[in-house]
């Protein structure tokens, strides 16, 4: 092919992919100044990470350092950041009939052309005053994987090292946006999660103290789940939902507990699937590898495969 060639193929490619702009509306973002940037939102996530984790994220922190000035000026970039792309996901989103009625109560904000940026500062300070209980929280969570993995060398291992803790720590730091009604960041945090463990925690979970992913690998946990104290769960568990209501027009019904609720001191081995908003597994349980779950198990019950079984049937 001479480069005359190229360049008209290339031409014919390019005009081609110009048409589809035109005749796909619902793919294109051209001209939008206030979508949200993905990597803004993991370089603001790296700076949460290293309020919460000082030493492990960030950079190295000297000994006779001055940590009220050092965490000050972390806070008041994170501040700044968070704010901006807040103010910023909520013009974009208010075209986009988001339930951010909440939101704006919560923050106070005059209705007028400024209400974006009060409500992304408002929101912004009422999250950076729950980041010392987050960091409880994970202390927790740290806690409950060097006492649940006996290969667990020491703590410092498990923060740097351990794809569960990595998951649960973005989860933790999500999850508040996504009860104060922010749209899309506690979405796209979830997802940077997911992409750099393996494991899949919608923000809108809500997971206890003291909670622990062994391994990791393929974990899901859906929207709906309500997850309690001193729970641990193994690599390919799957919290989801076992069917979904249709409209009448046939597209699926929005919102609802889809997802199934976790008692106190449950064990969940690798593989195990339990599906359902209304599936409860009660305290103490103990959740067999690769069982199927579609209904509630009570407390202390221990569920396993039977092995003669050629097809995978939970025992009761």
């Amino acid at each position: 092919m001479t480069n005359q060639d190229r360049t008209h193929k290339l031409r014919e490619v390019t005009r081609e992919i110009v048409g589809t702009y035109e005749t796909l509306g619902g793919i294109n973002r051209i001209g939008e100044k206030n979508l949200p940037s993905q990597q803004v939102v993991v370089e603001i996530l790296e700076e949460l990470l290293a309020v919460v984790f000082p030493g492990y994220h960030g950079a190295p922190i000297p000994r006779d350092a001055d940590l009220e000035l050092l965490v000050g000026a972390r806070l008041d970039t994170v501040s700044q950041h968070l704010a901006e792309v807040i103010e910023r996901t909520l013009k974009f989103c208010r075209h986009l009939h988001c339930e951010c009625e909440k939101l704006w109560t919560m923050a106070d904000v005059p209705q007028d052309k400024d209400r974006f940026t009060a409500a992304g500062r408002s929101v912004t300070m009422a999250y950076l005053e729950q980041l010392a209980g987050i960091r409880k929280l994970l202390d927790k969570d740290v806690q409950a994987a060097f006492a649940g993995d006996p290969a667990a060398a020491n703590t410092e291992e498990i923060i740097i090292c351990y794809p569960g803790v990595q998951a649960i720590s973005i989860h933790r730091l999500a999850h508040p946006l996504y009860r104060m009604g922010v749209p899309l960041l506690p979405r796209i945090m979830s997802e940077w999660a997911h992409h750099l463990s393996g494991v899949d925690i919608h923000p809108g979970a809500e997971i206890g103290e003291y909670f622990f992913i062994d391994h990791g690998t393929g974990v899901v946990i859906g929207e709906t789940t309500r997850i309690g104290d001193r729970v641990k769960i193994y690599q390919g568990v799957t919290l989801g939902a076992l069917s979904f209501p249709r409209n009448e027009d046939g597209t699926l019904v929005k919102g609802g507990k889809r997802h199934p609720t976790i008692g106190d001191d449950v064990t969940i081995y690798a593989n195990a699937t339990i599906l359902g908003g209304e599936t409860e597994i009660g305290d103490g349980a103990v959740i067999g590898g690769g069982t199927w779950i579609t209904r509630s198990v009570s407390a202390d019950r221990r569920v396993t495969l039977e092995r003669s079984d050629s097809i995978p049937e939970a025992d009761f």
